[in-house]
């Protein structure tokens, strides 16, 4: 697989301002393809797009969308069309941390916002990018990013782990669907990674010593390292690939 495996291509990542989507977004970039970026905030949007137009002569769109809003969505998908042509691949990977609390003691809003966002959204970006990529009848890739925390049991972070569980599912159903389409649908499973959303948890030295200490790598991950496997989850060569999971944790869920 060739640096600019994905030249020619359009490639939108949902939370692609920071974290593992702008580490995804500047890999795909420097693949080739064109870029779109989501996000609710207009400044780190600006500031990733200024980020991503140095490592490619590529265009680099960014709209500021609420993925868990339906109107908002769509709205955002039709201009990113506009904007860059066409897409081919989409990253849906925005999402948002829980509060840590225990089960039985959260309440039934935190529940819901953090199912709106990470789960209800993945819906809602999937069945947009879903419903052009079956109309335009040309392939293409669609990109879920779970968790490790779908996999082993997650006591502070239940929301967190039933929606990226749910995600799994999602794209498990759509692979099945969208393969007569030639789109193939993955998960990206991410490990324990230092970005914004996990800031607290950082700081918190006996947390990052019992999860470093349980990863063979003995460390955390950078969002940058994400980008190689969403370059081959991206890649349309890989045409037989379709309704995997692909773990990136430096071994933290088999040890």
């Amino acid at each position: 697989m060739g640096e600019q495996s994905l030249n020619g291509r359009v490639a939108l990542v949902t939370g692609g301002n920071s974290g593992i989507g702008l580490g995804m977004a500047k890999a795909l970039a420097h693949a080739g393809a064109e870029i779109a970026i989501w996000g609710t905030d207009s400044d780190k949007n600006a500031r990733a797009t200024s980020v991503i137009e140095k490592l490619s002569e590529g265009r680099v769109f960014a709209a500021t969308c609420d993925i868990s809003d339906e109107a908002e969505v769509e709205h955002a998908f039709l201009s990113t069309v506009e904007a860059l042509g066409k897409v081919d691949i989409v990253f849906a990977n925005a999402g948002a941390g829980g509060n840590s609390s225990l089960p039985w003691e959260m309440s039934f809003e935190e529940w819901r916002r953090v199912q709106a966002i990470n789960l209800d959204g993945v819906f809602l970006t999937l069945r947009a990018a879903a419903s052009y990529l079956v109309e335009r009848g040309e392939g293409g890739a669609l990109v879920v990013t779970s968790s490790t925390s779908a996999i082993h049991g997650a006591p502070r972070n239940a929301s967190y782990a039933s929606a990226k569980t749910g995600a799994l599912g999602l794209m498990r159903a759509y692979s099945v669907a969208l393969a007569r389409h030639k789109v193939r649908v993955n998960a990206l499973l991410p490990g324990w990674t230092d970005t914004d959303m996990l800031s607290t948890r950082k700081r918190n030295e006996r947390f990052v010593e019992g999860t470093t200490s349980r990863t063979p790598v003995r460390r955390w991950a950078n969002p940058d390292e994400y980008g190689p496997a969403a370059v081959f989850l991206a890649n349309p060569d890989n045409t037989f690939h379709t309704g995997d999971s692909l773990v990136v944790d430096g071994g933290y869920t088999i040890f």
